[in-house]
């Protein structure tokens, strides 16, 4: 089975713009950091098979196939399963989830207020 939309999240250039106004403004310090690795942590929900990959074929058993756990770069549900683990990660630290952008959630109150 394969998947004919793909989910990818991405931050409007209006909504970052309005975070590092709001930044400025209040004197808030601003931390970017970008995880290279991060779709490998998506954990899937349904089976996904891979073919085994040149270099890594078991002798006597080239016709076997793997199953993930984890997404792969380049797997169509890699995007949904981060995203998904994301969520739930920051929803279990107390951050809630911003109605009208994806990408944008929040956690405090005054001066203790986290935005990411």
């Amino acid at each position: 089975m394969d998947f004919d939309e793909v989910f990818a999240p991405v931050a409007r250039i209006e909504s970052v713009r309005l975070l590092l106004a709001l930044a400025a403004q209040e004197g808030w310090r601003v931390h970017h950091m970008d995880v290279k690795s991060a779709f490998l942590n998506g954990e899937l929900q349904e089976e996904v098979y891979v073919r085994q990959p040149p270099g890594f074929v078991v002798a006597g058993q080239e016709d076997k196939v793997l199953r993930l756990d984890k997404a792969l770069y380049g797997l169509r549900q890699a995007l949904r399963a981060w995203n998904t683990k994301l969520d739930e990660t920051l929803g279990a630290l107390g951050f809630s989830h911003s109605a009208s952008e994806h990408t944008v959630y929040a956690r405090g109150e005054g001066a203790s207020r986290l935005l990411t």
